[in-house]
């Protein structure tokens, strides 16, 4: 049996349908992210598992055990939230040691060398005195995994952990957090709408969708064969294009530049040229059908493709990386 297993989860308020039916699991050591977008559900789930919400049905396992109708404080996770949740009155130390000082067989010199290493295992030990509104957000985000971690949990629950913070610290932190998830070990679920976070994270993806699980799988595996069309769209871009009365699609790194000689190919008109870093991104249009279609190329070979508005520019679709959906989803 799996480190938590997910079983049939159903959740209403009202006449609303949160959660439908949704079934998961999770491995010892793994660390999974429950992506998707506003209003999908991903939260309502996270939820559910800590017990912070009750089920209208189904069933919530957690190392072999029905822990359905646990309360949060018998359930053995850590949790961090977006809002950090730190106590404004109380320094980095005291944040870390709050939850240890309710442990009563616990001595104090073991309180201290547990708030010591938790410091230096997220290197704020030269902020240890500092208050909560003397620290960046980083800082605060770090303080607080500390704190989640200090009581050593089963598994660590993150529920939009770095959607405050601005895109540098939030890429400096997705990789310490990652590495410090490996180094411990810990079994860890993260919820977030950040498709880079849980591509460059994530052990296994659960993508969700309006209150369903969509597809479960590893990174790679998610954006290179993604099981519908919400999924495709959602992750990384997509073209979508009618054949043969079916929707297929195609990533823009996979359309190929070539010269019309070749078979199977068609010619577009650029519309517009944007320059992302590393790859430069080609708008373009069919003229005979009016269809847009966009290309993503390195971009140090864009200078030598002499490709302009409005100049002529021929593509190729393999028909090896594209993939086929339904007309509906």
């Amino acid at each position: 049996m799996s480190f938590l297993e997910i079983k049939n989860v159903t959740k209403r308020y009202g006449a609303q349908t949160v959660l439908n039916d949704v079934c998961a699991s999770v491995e010892q050591g793994e660390f999974v992210c429950i992506l998707g977008p506003s209003g999908c559900g991903k939260t309502t789930l996270l939820r559910i598992i800590a017990g912070l919400e009750s089920a209208d049905a189904g069933r919530v396992f957690i190392g072999g055990k029905d822990c359905t109708f646990l309360p949060p404080s018998k359930r053995d996770f850590g949790i961090v939230f977006q809002s950090y949740a730190l106590f404004p009155n109380m320094t980095v130390r005291d944040n870390i040691m709050f939850g240890l000082k309710q442990q009563k067989n616990m001595s104090q010199e073991s309180r201290e060398a547990k708030t010591h290493e938790m410091l230096s295992l997220v290197e704020m030990g030269e902020h240890c005195g500092k208050y909560p509104r003397q620290l960046s957000g980083g800082q605060q985000q770090r303080t607080a995994i500390a704190r989640a971690l200090a009581l050593s949990p089963s598994y660590l629950l993150l529920d939009e952990p770095l959607s405050a913070l601005d895109a540098k610290v939030r890429a400096k932190l997705r990789a310490e957090i990652r590495a410090l998830q490996r180094k411990i070990g810990i079994t860890t679920i993260m919820v977030t709408h950040d498709q880079e976070e849980a591509l460059t994270m994530a052990d296994r993806i659960m993508v969700m969708n309006r209150a369903v699980v969509e597809q479960v799988g590893e990174p790679k595996a998610i954006y290179d064969k993604p099981a519908s069309r919400f999924v495709a769209d959602f992750i990384g871009a997509m073209n979508f294009y009618d054949e043969a009365g079916s929707v297929r699609g195609i990533r823009p790194e996979k359309i190929r530049i070539v010269n019309y000689t070749e078979s199977h190919n068609f010619k577009t008109l650029v519309r517009d040229i944007e320059f992302k870093g590393a790859f430069t991104r080609i708008y373009s249009v069919i003229p005979q059908t009016n269809r847009e279609i966009f290309i993503d190329v390195p971009s140090d070979s864009v200078g030598g493709m002499n490709v302009e508005r409005d100049a002529e520019l021929c593509l190729r679709i393999p028909d090896e990386h594209a993939l086929n959906y339904s007309l509906c989803g």
